[in-house]
């Protein structure tokens, strides 16, 4: 498999990780801005990475290639879902994640972070992870494959804390897709730290405000 291609703001000797997966048709830049603008206590300890998705054929954009974590088959975002993709994607951010292990970051101060498709990936990913993450960060986005999570979440993120942020005017993935995921994860006894902001399908200064202080109360000594 495929080692994915990443870009990091590297803190030689840092204690925390966070690994930002970006959307559809972005690449790992898109939110590198980002870490300037937020502000928790512990960032100077905390070594940002922000993986490039594969380029592959989109179908609902005409099979057009573009950096894309699963195929999306049709403009319902959640329907006939690219589960061979979505698996595939998951195994390349555990990759990462094992990675940042290894590197001697502990894996309860690892935050894995997603927009969109790359919030799809992060949840995904994130509740199924076999050692104790930090926290989830699903941006813009809704869980994907749900009728698997019950038997395939992992027990060790069973508490995991999970910051679930989205637009009331998103036109690419409604936000009734989002509740219904917030709400369906609640029922599995999961604690969702809900944000609904007015916006579209983008981030807005309030959501970094709230963000950076999700950030400053998990990533602690």
């Amino acid at each position: 498999m495929q080692t994915l291609k990443t870009l990091e703001i590297n803190i030689a000797d840092a204690r925390y990780s966070v690994i930002w997966l970006h959307g559809l048709g972005a690449d790992g830049h898109d939110f590198e801005p980002i870490v300037a603008e937020l502000d928790f206590k512990n960032k100077e300890q905390t070594r940002f990475i922000f993986p490039h998705a594969p380029n592959i054929p989109v179908t609902v954009n005409n099979g057009m290639v573009m950096p894309a974590w699963y195929d999306i088959a049709a403009p319902q975002i959640d329907a006939e879902q690219d589960e061979k993709g979505m698996r595939h994607s998951a195994m390349q951010i555990n990759q990462l994640i094992e990675a940042e292990i290894e590197r001697g970051i502990d894996s309860k101060n690892i935050v894995l972070a997603g927009f969109s498709q790359g919030g799809a990936i992060a949840l995904h990913t994130g509740l199924r992870f076999n050692q104790p993450l930090a926290g989830i960060m699903a941006l813009s986005t809704y869980l994907p494959l749900d009728t698997f999570v019950s038997a395939e979440a992992a027990v060790a993120n069973k508490n995991i804390a999970i910051f679930y942020a989205h637009g009331a005017q998103d036109p690419v993935i409604p936000i009734s897709l989002a509740e219904t995921s917030k709400e369906f994860l609640t029922q599995l006894g999961y604690k969702i730290d809900w944000h609904r902001y007015p916006m579209e399908h983008s981030v807005i200064p309030q959501e970094i405000d709230d963000i950076s202080h999700w950030l400053n109360q998990i990533l602690t000594n």
